[in-house]
């Protein structure tokens, strides 16, 4: 039976939590303590260590789920968190200040794991703020060198999550069959 190690991370408020508590296929391992600083203003707690949650595969294969906190004075979990991984979901909050601020920052955060294994994003509140558009996202990806999978996603629906997470395996390897 193979076990496989997926790491969800983005800013503050971007739905991390929300993704893993939508497709685990358990009840997921919370962190969260009260929210202060700037955070409160956006929800009323944070993920402080981690959130964890596990997806079972056909064929007794687990792939499990590891939420990073968002803010960066827990940046010191996201090493440990990585440690093991296949690789990266990096979720972005569209209704923020500066999304490409964001997703530039934690590229470059996780540059080193991303260059050992590979990274899907997945842009989420598009529903409340429409722009920048997926098209903007590739074009600034573009500038950057690298062209990872890249989708408009709902953390609260599991097949939104599910579909991302397909996109990370496939591009991982290919040859994969779907399964998830």
């Amino acid at each position: 039976m193979s076990q496989y190690k997926i790491i969800f991370t983005g800013p503050v408020g971007a739905g991390k939590t929300t993704a893993i508590n939508s497709i685990s296929d358990s009840p997921p391992i919370k962190t969260d303590a009260a929210a202060s600083d700037m955070t409160k203003s956006r929800k009323a707690a944070t993920t402080v260590a981690m959130d964890y949650g596990i997806m079972n595969l056909s064929g007794g294969e687990k792939i499990h789920l590891y939420g990073t906190p968002g803010q960066e004075r827990f940046d010191f979990m996201w090493e440990i968190l990585v440690n093991g991984g296949i690789g990266l979901i990096l979720l972005l909050d569209n209704t923020r200040a500066d999304p490409f601020q964001d997703m530039k920052f934690f590229l470059e955060a996780f540059d080193k794991f991303i260059g050992e294994t590979g990274v899907a994003i997945g842009v989420t509140q598009m529903d409340i703020s429409t722009t920048p558009t997926i098209d903007d996202y590739h074009v600034q990806l573009k500038t950057l060198g690298i062209k990872p999978p890249v989708f408009a996603v709902d953390a609260r629906v599991k097949n939104d999550v599910s579909v991302l997470v397909q996109s990370l395996l496939f591009s991982l390897d290919p040859g994969l069959e779907e399964e998830a």
